[in-house]
């Protein structure tokens, strides 16, 4: 599935002006997190704000500002990705490996906040840890630029994979 859509993507993307690559991309990744937010969090605010967080838990209102920051910066990484002059073949492994690391990032939201299934979401961000770490290497042999913008998205990963493993111990 992937596959098939990471190479219509790449396909029907050479056809597009510049400005609609950019946009494409950009809507691509924000239309993931819209997505993942309005499927995840209908009835979930009671359920999270009952849970025993750690102390160093950030500030509920912090997680929209940076979830729309990372998917941004996702959205500049794809676009520098399929407008780079690489070979059709590196930019479809390399886009298939991004759109599986997206759809781990859209997983995430569900599993935790729709579902309240923090283990399964837990081993999603390991997962998703994983996957950004190859896309980010695969990136890095087309763009370095593209590379470094997923720079942040791996670190707040690496942050969220902790918290929710602290959140799911303290909370079993």
């Amino acid at each position: 599935m992937q596959q098939i859509v990471s190479h219509r993507l790449v396909a029907s993307y050479k056809h597009l002006p510049a400005i609609g690559k950019l946009a494409a991309s950009l809507l691509i990744c924000g239309a993931t997190g819209i997505a993942s937010d309005l499927m995840s969090h209908s009835g979930s605010d009671t359920w999270f704000n009952s849970l025993v967080k750690p102390s160093w838990n950030p500030p509920g209102y912090l997680f929209a500002p940076i979830g729309t920051v990372l998917y941004f910066l996702m959205g500049i990484a794809l676009w520098l990705i399929l407008k780079s002059d690489a070979p059709a073949a590196d930019k479809k492994y390399t886009v298939s490996l991004f759109a599986i690391q997206l759809f781990l990032n859209f997983l995430w939201s569900v599993f935790f906040f729709k579902f309240q299934l923090p283990a399964l979401a837990f081993l999603d961000s390991i997962l998703m840890f994983i996957a950004i770490l190859l896309t980010m290497f695969s990136f890095g042999a087309i763009s370095k630029l593209a590379c470094w913008l997923l720079l942040p998205c791996i670190l707040w990963v690496s942050f969220a994979t902790i918290l929710n493993c602290q959140l799911w111990s303290l909370n079993q």
